[in-house]
């Protein structure tokens, strides 16, 4: 189970100060059509909590990355995609708050 969770600030300060960072957006396509988390150093990538939480778990589309940041609407997704993904040994942590915290939190900067 992962309990690692970045505050949408921290994100941001990882953003810009150029450290790559890899964003699992776990919403349904046409959610993140509308808004994703963009930014040069962000690798964004979607993959729909169906194709993690289903049957196939098809995490062999995510990079080779340190860290994961895995996000979804308001972070509960996310969480459950994080403990799955961590089963796999992968490295996720889960945007706190989710894609609405990130948006508010922009709107304060």
């Amino acid at each position: 189970m992962s309990d690692k969770k970045i505050t949408p600030e921290e994100l941001y300060k990882k953003l810009n100060n150029n450290e790559k960072v890899v964003i699992l957006d776990v919403r349904a396509e046409e959610k993140f059509q509308q808004y994703n988390i963009e930014h040069p150093m962000a690798d964004t990538v979607n993959l729909p909590k169906t194709n993690i939480l289903g049957t196939d778990h098809q995490v062999s589309v995510l990079p080779e990355a340190k860290e994961i940041v895995v996000a979804c609407t308001t972070g509960n997704s996310a969480q459950k995609c994080a403990d799955v993904l961590s089963g796999q040994k992968v490295n996720a942590i889960v945007l706190e708050g989710g894609i609405t915290a990130w948006k508010e939190f922009l709107k304060k900067i």
